[in-house]
């Protein structure tokens, strides 16, 4: 019998708050369809499933390692870096994972539709006793690299300006040229 194998398809992990979504379990199997329409499989977050034995931190630590193996799993993360909780941060918990998927070495994309850099976005004002700069309303520098995102998210990740699907197509052109 001769059959002939086909080469698997690159598997990517799919970061970001999404899973916080009212529509989470909905929104991340649209994700993984159109990861299959541009010759990805996608993994979700919420594709695994936490014991129903399990609550509180014995649930979130189930998740944590879930989630890092899948990480580890991975060939690619991309990762939704839209803003969350506040001007300028993505979620903390998607940085955590493309810093993780950086540690392993792993290619990583990011998403966002937020316009601009952060100093343009972050409400500051001139900072009065210190440096040139900007500070936040909290008294902190606001990063001024010309970046839309820190540093340490738009230096890891080839940083794509859209949603998902526009990260998809540049993803699957970046990987055939």
């Amino acid at each position: 019998m001769n059959s002939t194998l086909l080469p698997r398809r690159p598997r990517v992990y799919l970061a970001g708050f999404d899973v916080f979504r009212r529509d989470a379990h909905e929104y991340g199997a649209r994700l993984v369809a159109a990861c299959a329409e541009y010759g990805f499989e996608g993994v979700y977050p919420l594709d695994a499933e936490v014991p129903a034995n399990l609550d509180g931190p014995r649930a979130a630590a189930w998740i944590y390692r879930a989630n890092v193996d899948a990480i580890r799993a991975a060939d690619i993360v991309m990762a939704n870096v839209n803003d969350f909780r506040g001007p300028g941060e993505p979620d903390s918990g998607t940085a955590f994972e493309i810093g993780y998927a950086a540690a392993l070495g792993k290619e990583i994309w990011a998403y966002t539709s937020d316009a601009g850099t952060l100093i343009e976005r972050v409400p500051s004002v001139p900072d009065p006793q210190g440096p040139p700069g900007r500070v936040c309303e909290r008294g902190y520098l606001v990063e001024d690299f010309g970046l839309g995102k820190n540093l340490m998210i738009a230096c890891a990740a080839r940083l794509v300006q859209g949603d998902a699907r526009a990260c998809l197509e540049a993803m699957a052109q970046g990987r055939t040229q």
